[in-house]
């Protein structure tokens, strides 16, 4: 585990102490917009911490947004999601999905947008969550909010193309 991971289980460990629930999902965020920052505060309001999962720029690219994606660098798309009230702490991954994160953290509550269906178990779905089955093994929930209409970074790309 390297230096940095370990000051942030430190105190992810300190908070679950302290009985505050963490609560984690996961994002590119790259262009954000109001969905993101009411989906940021929603997630926040389930529980105690809020951690957000960030891709860094290798992993948002093999999401398959296109190969103009992300638009902005992780240090750029890290930097304001700290500068957010509703988020206590980021980590850049660079797997595909953010399951061994959810295995480190072992958050109280996951959290993903309304595309994704907290009750879907098959995970070669598009609606499944990706650390929901071992969440709740664990006795924890796993919420989805529902998306603001019109939101997204996509449609801001497109927009500002035409």
């Amino acid at each position: 585990m390297s230096v940095q991971l370990e000051h942030i289980m430190d105190a992810i460990n300190g908070w679950q102490r302290e009985g505050q629930k963490v609560v984690f999902t996961n994002g590119v965020f790259d262009i954000l917009h109001a969905g993101h920052v009411m989906y940021l505060k929603e997630a926040k309001a389930l529980g105690g911490r809020l951690v957000v999962g960030l891709n860094s720029d290798k992993s948002a690219r093999a999401l398959g947004k296109g190969p103009e994606r992300p638009i902005n660098p992780e240090e750029d798309r890290q930097a304001v999601l700290e500068g957010l009230r509703s988020v206590d702490l980021v980590i850049v991954f660079g797997e595909d999905t953010p399951a061994e994160l959810i295995e480190l953290i072992q958050p109280d509550i996951l959290v993903k947008g309304g595309d994704y269906d907290p009750e879907c178990t098959d995970s070669s779905s598009p609606l499944f969550i990706v650390g929901s089955t071992e969440v709740k093994s664990r006795g924890g929930t796993v919420h989805s909010i529902p998306l603001l209409p019109g939101r997204s970074t996509t449609s801001i790309i497109k927009k500002s193309r035409t």
